[in-house]
């Protein structure tokens, strides 16, 4: 595994939300034109406490996921807590940790911003995982059981 770039799209808060999704696809379909990635990895979606924040993020994140599927990518989407542990070997790190690993595992001079830190975490996550993920695809008696962790049932009380 080896940087190549990494880089982030700086919107203009101040434009309309369609004006910046329409830049965002543009500079995100020019950086797949230049570097031709293999695929991309996406977070998942996860609750926001603020829902207009939620809405737009959602916007940005279909955004994504269409311009990585007109380009003909396939797309690979990873929980943030999955990221995070990956990178960092916890999951509930906070975002100052992720980009002080991405700086240690790629040797950059400094943390790369908080955007592209999640980036690369994402790429980091996708290139560690895919391989584990193919096998247990391929066999699926290699898969983990899932356990319940359904509480024990409630004691009677007797009188």
């Amino acid at each position: 595994m080896r940087h190549v770039a990494h880089g982030v799209i700086d919107l203009n808060a101040k434009e309309h939300l369609a004006t910046r999704l329409d830049q965002m696809e543009r500079e995100l379909s020019a950086v797949i034109r230049e570097f031709r990635p293999e695929g991309g990895s996406v977070e998942t979606l996860f609750f926001h406490k603020d829902p207009q924040a939620a809405s737009k993020l959602g916007h940005a994140r279909g955004v994504v996921l269409f311009t990585l599927a007109r380009a003909g990518l396939p797309v690979f989407e990873y929980a943030p807590t999955k990221v995070k542990q990956t990178v960092t070997g916890r999951g509930r790190a906070d975002k100052k940790q992720v980009a002080m690993m991405i700086r240690t595992l790629f040797a950059l001079e400094r943390p790369p911003k908080s955007d592209a830190a999640d980036a690369l975490a994402l790429a980091v996550t996708h290139l560690r995982r895919a391989p584990l993920d193919a096998m247990l695809q391929a066999n699926p008696a290699l898969r983990p059981k899932k356990t319940s962790r359904r509480s024990p049932p409630a004691r009677k009380k007797s009188l």
